[in-house]
């Protein structure tokens, strides 16, 4: 076998394509959109080199047109899942003694694919099936994964690179082995660059894994099994089932050879996860890693020395893009009262001027919720603060299921700082702001701190440096992403490591090497040179 210290290539981000009339990139996903939306897929179970059809099958349509149908996916019975872990398993050595540099070009490879001939479809599929416009696909679909991909093979090679002092007579080294057993991957709906990073992640450090994404991902999540298989993944080493999430789940840890879960969603599904591990442990061979990335109830703080259209700007942006469907999404907000009368006016200004529709008219800023389960959540929410003494709607308030799942981007301003929709997390586009005294800013960073379980992002606005040096003191373990001066969305892999802690997860960072460190075993090797052959140390002697 070849040897040699290999260098990767350097990450570097990928740059964000502009989509601008009469640009190629705007024709080529235009076209691959209107092929995916005129033809129908059919999503089998990947199960070692198996496709699998059950014959019990689900529609994938599109959000903001809920009648059309682009495909069907097929649901796994008990028996597959089964299947999955023993393929899983199967595969185990080939691929965790597989050298690190060949597990590196698949992933760098697919990086590449997803840069070139793959990336309309992903962003298309992204479009079509979570709705998301294309700036919003791209950011995701194509330039975090790519991200992803990329970054996560130089944190490997650091990862390696990490290794103890050794003496002249001693040679220390710690190799990082993968979990002893595989890793099941419970993926979320909203971003499809998480969808994938979730189990490649845990595959690049040599693990073996079983998918299940979400059943509102699939059309996008096709896209990424289809760049994992050209870019070289072997089978059985990313196993993908769809179908009843608590099923799969229960027979998954059941099995004694479970080690480790990553998870993106809601947090008491990943709560009711903890249980159910602890009430298994003693079944498993070994303690499983338990990374978990949840909800959020995320805050934006303006100080009175804050500029005015940055905030507008700011609740804008992080409350309504993509709908509000971002686990990172300003969903609540404080507002001195000295700023509220400008703050009010901008905001309504700026979300009157946002249209809605499908995300094939790049002019649509805003598009569909996920799902009527979610529509008919948001509803009520809204309908609600309209009765409600101590809420107001100041923009918005309007919701249409006719078409698509339509609910108006939507303020509701309270005179209650524990107002229902300041504490529960919604996923959609409806922010909360309460008004505060100017005198009271202390007083309020206290309030932002303990209003909420979640401790995601968050962000302060302020032109004064003391204040700004204050809320971040205050704030210091409500956000695990902190912004000032910017909303609290859009973190960066390489630049701004994503996750919270306290009812948000466990704070593992994703776009990090202390993600990827969660997916190996260390194991300590000492080499001593010159072995001693008598037991008797100098101080025994006289």
């Amino acid at each position: 076998m070849l040897k040699g210290f290999f260098h990767v290539p350097k990450a570097v981000n990928e740059p964000v394509k502009s989509y601008k009339p009469g640009s190629p990139e705007k024709d080529s996903v235009l076209a691959a959109y209107k092929a995916m939306w005129d033809s129908k897929i059919e999503v089998p179970l990947y199960i070692g080199s198996d496709e699998i059809k059950t014959g019990n099958t689900k529609n994938i349509t599109a959000p903001h047109d809920h009648k059309h149908v682009v495909g069907t996916y097929h649901l796994a019975e008990k028996k597959h899942i089964d299947q999955a872990i023993e393929n899983a398993l199967a595969s185990k050595d080939a691929w965790a003694n597989l050298p690190w540099e060949q597990r590196a070009a698949i992933f760098l490879k697919a990086a590449e694919l997803i840069a070139g001939p793959y990336r309309a479809r992903i962003n298309a599929a992204t479009m079509i099936g979570q709705s998301k416009n294309i700036f919003q696909a791209e950011i995701d679909a194509a330039c975090e994964l790519i991200d992803f991909l990329r970054f996560n093979v130089e944190f490997m090679t650091q990862i390696y690179g990490d290794q103890p002092k050794s003496t002249s007579d001693m040679w220390n080294r710690v190799e990082y082995r993968p979990l002893e057993g595989f890793v099941y991957a419970i993926t979320p709906f909203n971003f499809t660059a998480i969808a994938a990073n979730l189990p490649a992640s845990a595959a690049m450090m040599g693990n073996v894994v079983v998918w299940k994404p979400s059943d509102s991902q699939v059309f996008s999540a096709k896209v990424i099994i289809d760049v994992f298989k050209e870019a070289g993944v072997p089978d059985g080493v990313i196993n993908v089932v769809f179908g009843d999430a608590a099923m799969i789940s229960n027979t998954i840890f059941e099995h004694a050879d479970f080690a480790g879960i990553h998870f993106t969603g809601s947090t008491h599904v990943f709560q009711d996860i903890w249980k159910t591990i602890g009430n298994n442990i003693l079944k498993y061979k070994t303690y499983p890693r338990i990374v978990g990335e949840t909800g959020g109830k995320d805050f934006i703080v303006a100080h009175p020395s804050a500029n005015v259209k940055q905030v507008a700007t700011g609740i804008a942006r992080g409350a309504f893009e993509f709908q509000g469907q971002k686990c990172s999404a300003a969903s609540r907000a404080y507002i001195p009262q000295s700023l509220w009368p400008a703050v009010k006016e901008q905001l309504i200004t700026d979300v009157k001027s946002m249209k809605m529709g499908s995300p094939e008219d790049f002019g649509n800023f805003i598009t569909a919720v996920i799902h009527e389960g979610s529509f008919d959540k948001l509803a009520s929410y809204i309908d609600q603060a309209k009765n409600d003494a101590d809420a107001e709607i100041i923009v918005g308030g309007n919701y249409d299921k006719s078409v698509g799942y339509f609910i108006e981007p939507t303020v509701i301003v309270t005179t209650n700082p524990k107002y229902k929709t300041m504490e529960t997390e919604l996923f959609g586009p409806v922010m909360t702001i309460f008004v505060y005294e100017d005198a009271k800013w202390a007083e309020t960073l206290k309030l932002v701190d303990e209003t909420s379980p979640y401790a995601l992002t968050g962000a302060v606005f302020s032109q004064d440096r003391y204040a700004i040096a204050e809320a971040t003191e205050a704030l210091k373990n409500a956000a695990g992403n902190f912004y000032i001066n910017d909303k609290p969305t859009g973190a960066v892999v390489g630049m701004q490591p994503f996750g919270g802690a306290r009812a948000s997860g466990t704070n593992d960072k994703a776009g990090s090497a202390m993600n990827l460190l969660r997916w190996a075993s260390a194991r300590t090797i000492k080499e001593t040179f010159v072995t001693p052959e008598d037991y008797r140390y100098p101080f025994l002697g006289e």
